[in-house]
């Protein structure tokens, strides 16, 4: 599909926006301990094509707490989890994923086992095409935690099933 079948479909349709969360894997920000103001990610319905605008995510549990504290690989899947588990609300997976953000407390010290543990997760996931990814050292919100990802996913609204008639 190209960028101009995207937009013709799209074209005066509503823009349809909500808040997306996990909770039984991921508490909302504002339940954190330190609370935060920011959604888990937005679905935006553009006509039959859902965005989902995951936000940064960590290796953060159901309560807001930090969890494998000093792993960088256990904060690393943890991430990947949670994100899995948003995705998965919003009746996406990982090959709807077409962007990725990632952020490293310590890039040079980290990439390479980062690297490692983002192939082998993907290779489960059986992606092809990879997503277009970024990664950038950045402070994090939180001290311990020493990666962070974000994810843009892309996929066709699915049709309402027909109920009993």
């Amino acid at each position: 599909m190209s960028l101009n079948d995207i937009i013709g479909r799209v074209e005066g349709a509503p823009v349809v926006k909500k808040a997306i969360s996990a909770p039984e894997v991921l508490c909302e920000a504002y339940h954190y301990p330190r609370p935060s103001s920011f959604s888990r990610g937005i679905r935006v319905e553009l006509g039959d094509i859902v965005i989902l605008f995951i936000s940064g995510t960590a290796s953060v549990n159901e309560r807001g707490e930090s969890v494998h504290v000093g792993d960088f690989r256990a904060q690393t899947r943890r991430t990947f989890s949670n994100i899995t588990a948003l995705l998965a609300s919003e009746g996406a997976s990982w090959k709807d994923v077409v962007r990725t953000t990632c952020y490293l407390r310590d890039i040079e010290r980290d990439y390479a086992a980062f690297n490692e543990e983002r192939t082998a997760f993907y290779r489960e996931q059986g992606l092809d095409p990879l997503p277009a990814s970024t990664a950038v050292q950045a402070v994090l919100c939180r001290p311990e935690l020493l990666v962070e990802i974000e994810a843009i996913a892309i996929f066709r609204k699915k049709p309402a099933s027909a109920g009993p008639g």
